[in-house]
């Protein structure tokens, strides 16, 4: 089971990989973020999966704050991007 778990990580590596093409190239900032979110969302797989293949349980705490601070930084780059589209302010006033 840790030899499966270990080559899923290795091929999950393999895209983020692939993903920062995505990122170097562009040609637009939200391919960018996409790719970016796509380094969150395998990150955690990747730390979820060594961490059953080692069973070392602080991959799995690390995997969550990978997961949480994924989340915050999208919300981050969407409220940027709505405020430089003259979105209006926050409040709905």
């Amino acid at each position: 089971m840790a030899e499966l778990c270990l080559g899923l990580a290795l091929l999950l590596l393999l895209t983020i990989v692939a993903g920062l093409v995505r990122v170097l190239r562009g040609p637009t900032p939200a391919d960018r973020m996409l790719a970016a979110q796509l380094f969150g969302t395998t990150g955690v797989a990747i730390l979820l999966l060594l961490g059953q293949a080692t069973g070392v349980a602080a991959l799995w705490d690390g995997a969550l704050i990978f997961a949480l601070l994924a989340a915050v930084a999208a919300v981050t780059f969407v409220r940027c991007a709505w405020q430089r589209q003259g979105g209006g302010d926050d409040h709905g006033d």
